[in-house]
């Protein structure tokens, strides 16, 4: 869940993907989310000799020890009634079929106050709905969705990608609601550099070689801190995921839904497991897709999420291989793995010429890039062009693979993901490492789980370790015991969520039903699947959860 200098890794769920359906991306592939992943440096290229495959083997690992997250009280405490008898004022916004209005809720759920007018004891959120067809609200209530992150726009979200993909039924069963997270989109978003700073965080070598290479890499971590604490101010202690599912549960009682139906997408479902866990009696149709373990720490995540990555990677060089004209090479995924790192390592030396004369493609770019692609194979082949170019010396596709990935507009602006990203992380676990002898100590086991990748992402997970503000979170499992039955969501091959945490979580929650996509990509609802589609709508439309267990091929 942490990220480089260039927020590399990170969670999401918007894609075009085998389906088609519109994606935040200007490349039209799938958007990227924080994950975490264990340790799978064996793999081989066979998948079903790789470990944490198997849908049978649902249960518990690593972080069986985590403290379990207990639940709140079922009764709304009356200091925070005001915050959810309050009465939303609707205005049109975005597409004809959407409006939108502001939500506010307690900065600190421990003072709330009593006055949800209070500006400087508040945050306002923005939410966005569809707009509700006739006098009668839909059947099915309100449907909250998030994209994961943690730092993607819900809003932007829903009205653009969901009101197009989901399917009619689903549309007509629910109103879709969206509201960005505390720090996210448009609800008071955490800030920390400027656009010009931006750009030159991105390019920090994220590999270092020498002691001056380090010191670099940790003061540009040190300096995007600072410049989030002077920027943001006390909003930056209040971005937990814990304070925004309570976030979550205010606004299904403004909405006036009995209980929560959601759908979360990559840290989505951290979100969506964690107010299953707060609030396990008001949780109802709950899916969680390309799912987050919750019980592990940070460093475990971060590596995990390396070999998630080498996963990834393998599938791509297995498909690109077999071409004639694959840049990797033809020999095979391991020397595919070499040529890639030798890339790498040539660009490192020297930045490659781009089509914009003031920047150049560095190695942290180029990786950045390469990343970018693992998320759906989909941009398998954007991501083959773009490396037979750097192979010429040509680096303007691999960095509009990275511009692409950090949001970053064709004006130079970034989008806010890249700031509350590290802001939701770093509140809600201790840092992966205490600081830079830590992490180079690391290096040799994340090069383990991916020869690739390994020692970039190990250098990435010292991003929180001077963070301004204390973590307030500690891993946890989440039983949610109560809860309706959740459909929790695992795709065999994910990159950024890899598939044994949907295991983990799964075999947590007491009401979970497993639903395995043996495939590629980062999440698996309308990506393509049918099986996966028809038993994410039944369970939607009709409450009629999967078989445990049950696998869509």
């Amino acid at each position: 869940m942490s990220q480089p200098p260039a927020s590399r890794i990170r969670y999401g769920g918007e894609s075009r993907g085998r389906s088609g359906a519109r994606s935040r991306s200007r490349l039209g592939s799938a958007a990227v989310l924080m994950a975490t992943a264990l340790l799978l440096s064996g793999c081989s290229d066979d998948d079903s000799s790789e470990p944490g495959t198997d849908p049978s083997a649902k249960g518990t690992h690593a972080g069986a020890d985590a403290s379990p997250l207990e639940p709140l009280p079922a009764k709304i405490p009356d200091e925070l009634r005001p915050y959810y008898e309050q009465k939303l004022s609707w205005h049109d916004c975005g597409p004809a079929q959407f409006e939108c209005a502001t939500l506010r809720v307690p900065l600190d759920y421990d003072k709330p106050g009593d006055d949800p007018g209070d500006d400087a004891a508040t945050a306002g959120l923005a939410v966005t709905r569809t707009k509700q067809r006739g006098k009668k609200p839909p059947e099915g209530g309100s449907l909250q969705v998030n994209p994961g992150g943690p730092g993607g726009s819900a809003i932007e979200y829903v009205q653009q990608s969901v009101a197009l993909a989901y399917p009619q039924q689903v549309r007509e069963h629910y109103t879709l609601v969206g509201m960005d997270p505390r720090g996210v989109g448009r609800s008071e978003p955490v800030e920390c550099l400027t656009d010009k700073q931006m750009d030159a965080y991105t390019r920090v070598d994220q590999t270092p070689d020498d002691t001056a290479e380090t010191e670099a890499l940790t003061a540009a971590y040190e300096k995007f801190a600072k410049g989030c604490e002077k920027r943001t101010g006390k909003l930056l202690g209040h971005v937990s995921t814990v304070e925004a599912a309570r976030d979550m549960d205010v606004l299904r009682g403004v909405l006036g839904d009995r209980k929560l139906n959601y759908v979360g997408a990559s840290y989505g479902t951290y979100l969506g497991a964690t107010y299953a866990g707060l609030f396990p009696e008001r949780s109802g149709r709950l899916v969680l897709d390309g799912a987050m373990d919750p019980s592990l720490s940070a460093r475990r995540i971060n590596r995990e999420q390396t070999a998630g990555f080498d996963t990834a990677f393998k599938a791509f060089a297995r498909d690109c291989v077999k071409m004639s004209d694959c840049p990797l090479g033809t020999d095979g995924v391991q020397q595919a793995g070499k040529k890639l790192s030798a890339l790498f390592a040539r660009v490192d030396r020297a930045p490659l010429k781009t089509d914009d004369p003031a920047r150049t493609l560095t190695e942290s770019l180029a990786t950045t890039g390469v990343i970018r692609a693992m998320y759906d194979e989909g941009s398998w082949p954007v991501l083959r062009e773009a490396l037979t170019a750097a192979g010429k010396g040509d680096g303007a596709p691999l960095l509009a693979l990275s511009d692409d990935y950090f949001e970053r507009g064709p004006d130079g602006e970034y989008s806010n993901i890249m700031y509350a990203n590290p802001a939701v992380n770093c509140l809600d676990l201790p840092p992966a490492f205490s600081g830079a002898a830590a992490a180079r100590k690391a290096v040799p086991s994340f090069e383990k789980a991916s020869p690739v990748f390994g020692r970039g992402f190990a250098w990435a997970a010292l991003n929180c370790a001077e963070w301004p503000v204390e973590p307030t979170g500690a891993p946890h499992r989440i039983a949610a015991k109560g809860a309706d039955p959740i459909v929790v969501v695992g795709t065999t091959r994910d990159p950024a969520t890899p598939y044994r945490w949907a295991q983990g979580l799964a075999g947590q929650l007491s009401s979970a039903r497993l639903l395995t996509y043996k495939g590629d990509g980062h999440t698996a609802y309308l990506r393509g699947s049918a099986c996966i589609d028809k038993a994410v709508n039944a369970y939607l439309l009709q409450g009629k959860p999967p078989e445990d267990g049950t696998t869509c091929g």
